[in-house]
């Protein structure tokens, strides 16, 4: 079974667990979802993960564009760029601004409590991926977040604690310049 899959059946983009931290998420930072939009957009932008051989890779990068043709086809375009601009790196690379369903995304990883995030990402094996991406070398493409360690607690700390910096500063959508632009 690749990752991808694992990760949404029972990994950190578990296809339930995952999502209601996501809501909680931008219940904090924006208030209640009333929309019944936004519950769809919250179950559906990480679907994409299905059979992906990786989270950040090339192919990985691609998973909001399942999510976005769903939510494309339920109710046009505006939620079709909501959904896929969730990826702040996806939005970089287009050249596009990420939407609030990104900086809620990024917040519910702040939100999820390493005994519950660690114990699923060390089923997956994603924690393998993810720390590996972190290492502060070359143009690796978290490098210049500089979250790395060699433990698992410290390493989900410092990601926690960076996310909720990006957070603060891109609450309200203003243009990402802490997000370097991915070259595949």
């Amino acid at each position: 079974m690749k990752i991808g899959t694992k990760s949404i059946l029972f990994g950190v983009h578990q296809f339930v667990i995952h999502p209601l931290f996501v809501a909680l998420a931008w219940w904090k930072l924006y208030g209640f979802p009333f929309d019944p939009r936004l519950w769809i957009a919250f179950f559906v932008h990480d679907l994409g993960y299905f059979g992906k051989p990786n989270m950040d890779g090339r192919e990985g990068e691609q998973h909001p564009i399942f999510g976005a043709a769903i939510m494309d086809a339920l109710f046009g375009p505006e939620w079709h760029d909501f959904t896929l601009y969730h990826s702040r790196f996806l939005a970089k690379q287009n050249d596009a601004k990420f939407s609030r369903l990104c900086v809620a995304d990024k917040f519910s990883f702040c939100l999820t409590p390493a005994w519950l995030y660690l114990p699923l990402a060390r089923l997956t094996g994603e924690i393998h991926e993810y720390m590996k991406l972190a290492e502060a070398r070359g143009d690796q493409k978290y490098a210049s977040a500089n979250v790395y360690s060699t433990e698992q607690a410290q390493w989900h700390a410092n990601v926690s604690n960076y996310l909720r910096k990006w957070v603060e500063q891109h609450r309200d959508c203003r243009e990402d310049t802490w997000t370097p632009k991915v070259k595949w």
